[in-house]
């Protein structure tokens, strides 16, 4: 017997067969992780900091047009309408007052060209401006290059709760495991009440740790979704048969420091800020120097006055226009102590962010070189644990050990894998604060740990 399906029918089949499609691949295809370069690629687009930062350096940058300006023609036209009334007594020759009231209407049009030919003032100012400008570059860059610090950071976080929780919960399968040999023990007449107390104990303590782990993957997640302003469900894992451990190139830390003087965006922003106090010197002595102006200038009045009704005037001009001072009450003076003041001042912050910066250089270098030895010492130690607590579980089985002896060398296991990780995770964001501080490319450390990752 054959059916036939009406048209609304085969409609509501078809939409049934595409939902349950939909579900199946959604089942079977994998979520995709978040890896350490789109992570950086999504905070350079959407953190906060670094936006607020390049709107910042958009507006510095209009110094330069604003100060070229100054120095440039400056034309200008102004003109203005009146309607007057003038009113005027007088005396005839027998002393007899006389009022009379005139009304007229003025005017009056000038156009005025004026081109700046010497104004010390204007000059320092376009060159401070340029200094400013790199000032703000300078300041631009350095965010660039903290925002790959803190999204490295961030990830790197969630990373390792993520592998602390992964620890916690392996040690409660094994501390599960041995309650329950020892309720066996116990039950067969074996074991003592003492080690199901103890590893009890172990369990309970493990439930805490669980918790705090927990909170702590989630506070890492939310701290990292803050950056890049998207969810994080699921990240990429560091693969540590990938990790390529190596010492920094140069490998001397004296190296490091000569390329952060040349490159470090705190070093190039500071050194912009002591140049324009550099010109703010200038402009503060640019109050004893006189300026030179160019003028022309073209004028029309109507009626100008009571006494020249219905006249018109026209006068064309062209000249110079020389200003001199002579005594400001000691302003200027003053504005001279102050920049010298200001001067001093960014100087000593150069050579102040010159020395911490060779500190934290040379923490992050040994942060790389003593990192990798650590790493591969905790590998070892992390293998010795894992054989030492297996031992003592086979020992505890056979009797020839405690429950004690085997909860601690469970517990010692678990240290050396923690104490590992973080190691790891130590490193790596050694080897990107130190490309960071010594201004190095911004991108070439992220895409050399993403190699790193698996998904």
């Amino acid at each position: 017997m054959k059916t036939t399906l009406n048209l609304p029918s085969r409609i509501r089949l078809r939409q049934v067969l595409v939902g349950a499609t939909l579900v199946c691949l959604t089942v079977a295809t994998p979520a995709w992780s978040l890896d350490l370069m789109e992570a950086y690629s999504a905070a350079m687009a959407e953190d906060a900091s670094i936006r607020a930062t390049r709107a910042a350096t958009d507006a510095r940058r209009e110094r330069i047009p604003q100060a070229r300006a100054l120095l440039l023609p400056n034309l200008s036209a102004n003109a203005s309408r009146n309607r007057n009334s003038l009113e005027s007594t007088t005396a005839d020759f027998r002393g007899i007052p006389a009022t009379n009231n005139t009304r007229y209407g003025s005017s009056s049009e000038a156009l005025t060209l004026r081109q700046p030919l010497f104004r010390k003032l204007l000059a320092a100012d376009y060159r401070q401006a340029n200094a400013q400008v790199d000032d703000a570059n300078a300041i631009l860059e350095r965010e660039i290059q903290n925002v790959a610090v803190r999204v490295s950071s961030a990830y790197f976080e969630t990373l390792l709760t993520a592998e602390q929780l992964a620890l916690v919960l392996a040690q409660k399968t094994a501390f599960t495991t041995q309650f329950d040999a020892a309720r066996k023990r116990f039950a067969a007449g074996t074991g003592t009440r003492t080690d199901i107390d103890e590893a009890q104990a172990a369990m309970d303590l493990n439930v805490a740790e669980e918790l705090e782990a927990r909170q702590n993957v989630i506070f890492t997640q939310r701290q990292l979704q803050t950056l890049i302003n998207r969810p994080v469900d699921n990240v990429a894992t560091l693969d540590p048969s990938k990790l390529v451990l190596t010492d920094p190139t140069p490998a001397l830390v004296e190296d490091w420091i000569e390329l952060a003087e040349l490159n470090s965006p705190e070093i190039q922003s500071l050194k912009a800020q002591v140049e324009v106090s550099r010109y703010e010197i200038e402009k503060a002595k640019a109050g004893h120097y006189p300026t030179l102006d160019a003028v022309a200038q073209w004028s029309r009045t109507d009626s100008d006055s009571v006494t020249t009704v219905n006249n018109r005037y026209t006068n064309k001009s062209v000249g110079l226009q020389l200003n001199v001072p002579l005594f400001t009450g000691g302003y200027v003076n003053s504005q001279i102590r102050q920049a010298l003041a200001d001067q001093e001042r960014a100087n000593a912050a150069l050579e102040a962010t010159r020395r911490d910066l060779g500190v934290r250089l040379h923490r992050e270098f040994r942060g790389v070189t003593e990192g990798r030895l650590r790493i591969r010492a905790l590998e070892q130690a992390v293998r010795s644990t894992e054989q030492v607590a297996l031992s003592n579980r086979r020992s505890f089985e056979a009797g020839s050990r405690t429950l004690v002896d085997t909860l601690n060398a469970e517990q010692q296991k678990v240290s050396a894998q923690r104490d590992l990780a973080q190691a790891r995770f130590l490193y790596l964001i050694s080897k990107v604060r130190l490309n960071a501080l010594a201004g190095g490319p911004k991108t070439v450390v992220i895409e050399e740990v993403n190699g790193w990752l698996k998904r």
